[in-house]
């Protein structure tokens, strides 16, 4: 009797083609929906700014705002403290050079003027009382050796004729000594009046010196004090303009303290600040211009101040020709500075995609316009319209020029 074998439950080789055409499909769904490992973002077109690589002029030139300021701002400080009694000129108005703006009192400065004044006056009486000392010393002086000159001739007369006598031993040897004795003393008295009226003399001329030095001294001194008498009246230190007065009447102001400013309008400057970024390209004498009522104003950089504060630095630019007719003080002018010359270069124009990526990549949109992906570049100098571009891209592609913060740490732009 033949046995029925019952078939193999297993994979049978069609099996193998169902399996494989499964695998197929399942590979195509993931590879159409996780296909990349790039990190992707979908957004509207129309939400975002669309700028094409262009070949052409690069202007090296930045566009800055600068407020029109006097050329020179001259502070006035209070050389001496004191009481404010006097406020002859207010705030705006025009001045000339030493006009009395303010006046002021100080008590303990009058107390040292007559201070001064009396330390003068005893002085000069002191001189007065030590030359009148030296005078009369100076006559008795030559009054002594007028006498001791009148005696020397004597006694050497008398020794002439007692020497001749005794030659002749017509007097004795002692009358001949006692009259050699008496021409040598009358020698030594002479030598010691003259020694002594000459020290006299010496010490009359360095003592009268000194004192006539001290005199002028004291004279100079009392000459400062004066002047700062004369500094409790405040001066216009030049022709301008009071730009402001921080005094009033009765209030005390201290010695060397800023009571206001002169504003001198015999010409203007215009003062701008310009973000760090270009501190090392902006340099003294630099060219710059504005536009006013159709008519270009040329300006050059006269100062550059090295001080950065919240991210920008400060410039002063003058005018190099004529100025605008009606310019005031605190008029905003934008003004284009020239860094350097122009030149041939692609062209990328500015965009809120700068501050995502500080210039070191971009989103460039693909053929179809379906998409954009992220590509490294290099920027170089940039002007108010246009960055120059260095390398990764060409002539022709559309780059997102619009901020790229919403797009997170996306690599690939779906636009839909």
């Amino acid at each position: 009797m033949d046995i029925q074998l019952e078939k193999k439950k297993g994979l049978r080789p069609k099996h193998y083609a169902y399996i494989a055409a499964g695998a197929l499909l399942l590979f195509v769904v993931w590879k159409m929906a996780f296909g990349t490992s790039l990190s992707t973002y979908r957004t509207d077109k129309e939400k975002l700014t669309i700028a094409q690589v262009t070949h052409g002029k690069f202007d090296d030139y930045i566009t800055i705002n600068g407020n029109v300021a006097p050329i020179a701002t001259i502070y006035m400080d209070a050389y001496e403290g004191g009481r404010v009694t006097e406020k002859l000129i207010e705030e705006g108005a025009m001045v000339k050079k030493g006009d009395v703006i303010l006046k002021l009192e100080n008590t303990n400065l009058y107390e040292q003027i007559l201070a001064s004044e009396s330390n003068l006056a005893l002085k000069q009486n002191d001189l007065r009382s030590t030359k009148l000392t030296f005078d009369s010393r100076q006559v008795e002086g030559r009054r002594s050796l007028a006498t001791a000159s009148t005696d020397l001739q004597r006694t050497k007369r008398n020794f002439e004729q007692n020497q001749a006598l005794y030659d002749e031993e017509l007097i004795s040897k002692e009358e001949y000594l006692l009259s050699k004795e008496n021409y040598e003393l009358s020698k030594k008295q002479y030598e010691i009046v003259k020694l002594q009226t000459e020290n006299d003399d010496q010490l009359r001329t360095t003592s009268l010196t000194g004192l006539d030095e001290d005199l002028a001294r004291m004279k100079k001194t009392l000459g400062m004090v004066y002047e700062r008498l004369d500094h409790l009246n405040v001066r216009a230190p030049a022709d301008g303009q009071l730009g402001f007065l921080d005094a009033e009447i009765g209030q005390n102001i201290s010695q060397g303290e800023r009571i206001g400013q002169i504003n001198v309008l015999t010409d203007f400057k215009i003062e701008a600040e310009i973000d760090e970024h270009y501190i090392d390209r902006v340099k003294r004498d630099l060219v710059a211009s504005f536009e006013r009522n159709g008519q270009d104003y040329p300006l050059r950089v006269r100062k550059v101040y090295p001080e950065v504060r919240n991210g920008r630095f400060k410039v002063d630019l003058v005018f190099t020709d004529q100025k605008p007719e009606t310019i005031r003080a605190g008029q905003s002018y934008n003004i284009k500075l020239q860094l350097g010359a122009s030149s041939d270069a692609l062209l990328l124009p500015k965009g809120g995609f700068f501050q995502s990526t500080g210039g070191q990549w971009v989103f460039v949109v693909t053929a179809d316009e379906n998409e954009a992906l992220r590509r490294n570049v290099r920027l170089g100098k940039q002007n108010s319209r246009y960055y120059e571009v260095l390398e990764g891209l060409e002539p022709g592609e559309q780059i997102i020029t619009s901020n790229y913060d919403s797009f997170g740490e996306a690599e690939r732009i779906v636009l839909k």
